[in-house]
């Protein structure tokens, strides 16, 4: 075996990062506005003014981003908050999208 030489070949590994989902509060006529601003607080650790800035949008224009997830954490932020909000008697929607 004297004299003899293996070669060695290294592989490189791409490491991709995850997809992330962008969660949204979708806007109701029924649920208060205190409720949503308590929502972004406990759910999404906004502080009061942000939580207000969010909770505006969400009444002017429809739809306010709560935060970009992994897959994981934005489904189950969106769980939470649907569950939440049925628990408390109200219809508030939350959802995920794809990020582009």
């Amino acid at each position: 075996m004297s004299g003899q030489t293996r070669e060695l070949t290294r592989t490189e590994e791409k490491v991709t990062r995850p997809p992330l989902y962008r969660v949204l509060l979708l806007n109701d006529d029924y649920t208060p506005m205190d409720f949503v601003v308590d929502v972004l607080v406990r759910f999404f650790k906004k502080s009061i003014p942000q939580a207000n800035r969010i909770m505006m949008s969400v009444h002017q224009k429809g739809s306010g981003l709560c935060g970009v997830y992994t897959f994981e954490i934005a489904e189950t932020k969106t769980m939470q908050v649907v569950e939440y909000a049925r628990s408390s008697g109200y219809p508030l929607l939350c959802v995920m999208e794809k990020e582009e």
